[in-house]
């Protein structure tokens, strides 16, 4: 039974608006080429999300980070467990900037990639889908730690409830082939005021329960099991990080110990003693060849007197 030039029209528009409505409904991510690459990064385009392999990991091992012991053998010893299959913690690791959070993670990857670890890097905006992502893994054979950088919330956020869940929180339960580490400057991951505190005072007009506020602060830190501290480093710190960044980067020892002076000021002008700070000027140093820094121009003198004052 032929149909007429008509129905066949409406056939044809139908089928298109059909495939423009499914390209705007949400899909789930595909699963990429898992042996492209030890870490992965989990990305959104328009509205599906897509798992890209990460061509250059970052090569840092657990050697090369110093001053950190003790938090780096609490952060190996998690991983160390969960590689084996053991239990072990989701990590929150906070605490100073540049004290080496990020690469601590990151070292941790490369020293147990070959026992099938593998990292998936997932922004603070995307993790509303981490239970398709949790599904996405489930099946796999490697152990996946997703990581989140930097992560902070702001009043609202979708990405703050869906965490909580995933983290301590569904009614079903993670995989178990999953771990999320998490690095963040703020021990709750919220904004804290002060007024917060206010809730504890008994006034007329006050919350009945007063300090739920506070309690649902730290209802999202609470629930990694693992926390880990990182401090701003002493003077001695700085300049043992320094030099082993130098090391690193092939300067030898009579050459080190006379930078030191530099690595200090080249610390006082950034205002910081951190080990991003120590690692920047090793860069620095050794890309010059261990030449001196160019000195800086001098400042023209003020020829004008200070105001208030009259010329003598």
């Amino acid at each position: 039974m032929s149909t007429s030039p008509a129905l066949e029209r409406l056939l044809a528009r139908a089928e298109t608006v059909l495939s423009r409505l499914e390209s705007l409904l949400p899909h789930a991510a595909a699963a990429p080429d898992w042996s492209a690459s030890v870490a992965f990064r989990y990305r959104r385009r328009g509205t599906s999300g897509t798992v890209e392999p990460v061509r250059h990991v970052a090569s840092i091992r657990l050697a090369d980070l110093k001053e950190i012991e003790p938090q780096k053998e609490r952060l190996v010893r998690n991983t160390e467990q969960f590689v084996q299959g053991r239990s072990a913690n989701n990590v929150l690791l906070t605490g100073a900037r540049g004290t080496g959070k990020s690469s601590l993670i990151k070292a941790c990857l490369n020293e147990f990639a070959p026992r099938g670890l593998r990292l998936i890097e997932v922004d603070k905006a995307d993790l509303v889908d981490l239970p398709d992502l949790v599904d996405l893994v489930a099946a796999r054979p490697e152990r996946f730690v997703v990581y989140c950088d930097d992560l902070s919330f702001d009043e609202g956020e979708p990405g703050y409830k869906a965490l909580k869940s995933i983290l301590d929180g569904s009614v079903a339960q993670s995989s178990d082939n999953v771990l999320i580490y998490a690095t963040s400057n703020r021990r709750h991951l919220l904004p804290e005021y002060m007024k917060e505190n206010l809730s504890y005072t008994h006034t007329e007009d006050g919350e009945v329960h007063p300090g739920e506020v506070v309690e649902e602060k730290i209802s999202l830190s609470e629930r990694f099991g693992l926390w880990i501290s990182f401090y701003p480093f002493s003077q001695p710190e700085y300049l043992a990080i320094a030099a082993q960044w130098l090391r690193h980067f092939g300067v030898d020892e009579p050459t080190i110990a006379a930078a030191a002076s530099e690595s200090l000021v080249w610390a006082l002008e950034r205002g910081s003693r951190s080990g991003r700070v120590a690692y920047q000027f090793a860069r620095d140093f050794a890309g010059r060849g261990g030449q001196p820094a160019p000195a800086k121009p001098a400042k023209p003198p003020d020829d004008d007197p200070p105001q208030g004052l009259d010329r003598v």
